[in-house]
């Protein structure tokens, strides 16, 4: 902490009961639904490992608050809402993602169907997770997460509804909830450049 060059601003946010913010902005995916739909691969298990990726890429997103202790991860962990066919009961995924998209899809399309928890056992510390769920039946332009008031909370919560035409490409509206004692505004905007280096990516690789 004595070194850490977020002292001031973590110092600044501590005392408060509720540091948590919450925001949404466009994204444009054209590239990687693309690319998912032609090796059939499920687009919401593919930016779930784009959105976990690029929080790797940015150390604001890797530190955590326990208890004034700052703490840095190496790698994120998704843990993700999911529904079987036929279903309207979720259940939550969590998995590591890997170095390989379309191994994370197969690996957590395994997970999820043979799990019969409504949570699927952990082995990270909780703090290590990336909090993901997805409401594809409508756009969502703002969304606020359920929590237990915790101002030491440290994990990112991650959501988007269905994407939709826009222009010559594909918009979706990315929503975060973050802990302001920790992720700034220009870290979000480091966390958008690097997911959109990711998504854009794709592009040509069909």
């Amino acid at each position: 902490m004595e070194t850490w060059s977020r002292r001031a601003q973590y110092e600044f946010f501590a005392p408060m009961s509720d540091p948590f913010y919450t925001l949404t902005f466009p994204m444009e995916i054209g590239p990687l639904l693309a690319y998912t739909r032609a090796k059939k691969c499920s687009f919401y298990r593919s930016m779930i490992w784009c959105v976990t990726k690029a929080m790797e890429e940015i150390p604001a997103f890797c530190w955590k608050d326990r208890r004034g202790t700052i703490v840095l991860h190496d790698t994120l962990v998704p843990s993700f809402t999911d529904l079987r066919p036929g279903s309207d009961a979720f259940h939550i995924t969590t998995l590591e993602a890997g170095d390989n998209m379309e191994d994370f899809c197969r690996r957590a399309v395994a997970a999820s169907a043979g799990q019969r928890a409504f949570l699927s056992p952990s082995r990270w510390p909780e703090d290590q997770l990336i909090y993901f769920s997805c409401l594809p039946w409508f756009p969502v332009t703002a969304l606020k997460n359920e929590r237990n008031l915790d101002p030491c909370d440290s994990i990112p919560r991650v959501a988007w509804g269905q994407y939709e035409p826009h222009g010559q490409g594909v918009r979706l509206l990315l929503s975060l909830e973050l802990n302001h004692r920790l992720v700034d505004g220009v870290h979000v905007g480091q966390f958008y450049q690097a997911l959109c280096r990711r998504i854009s990516g794709w592009g040509g690789c069909v």
